[in-house]
């Protein structure tokens, strides 16, 4: 029996050790995958910024290295609920032209709504585009550029045009259209969108005077 127990004992002991060495190896592994693929990411990331910018703000508007001229920022309850906020600055021949932002509508139909946002230093929107949502396909989804022109109401507007009460849908007594069937969608980007223009009409200088947080890396 001492000779049986003995064996079984060297055999958990083996397995246990294959089991750890396993472990080792796949989280050595998850760790290089992650290492190789993260520049990758984030390349992708700011290739994805970089459509939506120019899609907003025409790149002949600008001839800074806008990825590399911004302000990080943290805790900004008016752009919604963000980890990290990074504010970036468009110039043209060394004069402020316009600030490119992320914000979240926290009460979208099915939850959060991303968006990115554009604002001339004048405080008119320059545009804005849907990063991300669960909106109902078909309904909620016409926010998004690729499914209607909806989100194009907000280009060339500002706190003063409309005035600050018409800055609602329609139905509730504001200038902007509402989507068929879906009023919940549009309310919650409407709101987010203005108090984005709150947040700049508020932090204007500092946002462009502030010291550069994304210098480019020096190889």
């Amino acid at each position: 029996m001492s000779d049986q127990a003995d064996n079984v004992l060297k055999a958990s002991n083996r397995n246990g050790l294959m089991l750890a060495l396993f472990a080792a190896v796949s989280t050595g592994l998850i760790a290089l995958v992650h290492l190789i693929t993260k520049d990758k990411i984030a390349e992708e990331i700011e290739a994805a910024m970089a459509r939506r910018l120019n899609e907003i703000v025409n790149r002949t508007e600008y001839d800074n290295d806008v990825y590399h001229d911004c302000k990080l920022l943290t805790d900004v309850p008016l752009l919604g609920p963000q980890s990290e906020v990074k504010i970036y600055r468009m110039r043209n021949a060394g004069q402020n032209h316009a600030v490119f932002l992320t914000s979240v509508a926290p009460d979208g139909y099915a939850g959060k709504i991303k968006m990115v946002i554009g604002i001339y230093k004048d405080g008119t929107l320059a545009g804005v585009r849907i990063t991300e949502h669960q909106e109902t396909p078909g309904l909620g989804d016409k926010i998004e550029i690729e499914k209607s022109e909806w989100i194009e109401g907000f280009r060339g507007k500002s706190l003063i045009i409309p005035e600050d009460k018409s800055w609602s849908v329609k139905k509730d007594g504001g200038k902007f259209d509402a989507l068929t069937g879906a009023t919940i969608t549009p309310r919650a980007v409407i709101k987010a969108v203005k108090n984005a223009l709150l947040f700049y009409q508020q932090n204007q200088t500092t946002l462009f005077d502030a010291k550069n947080q994304c210098s480019a890396s020096k190889s």
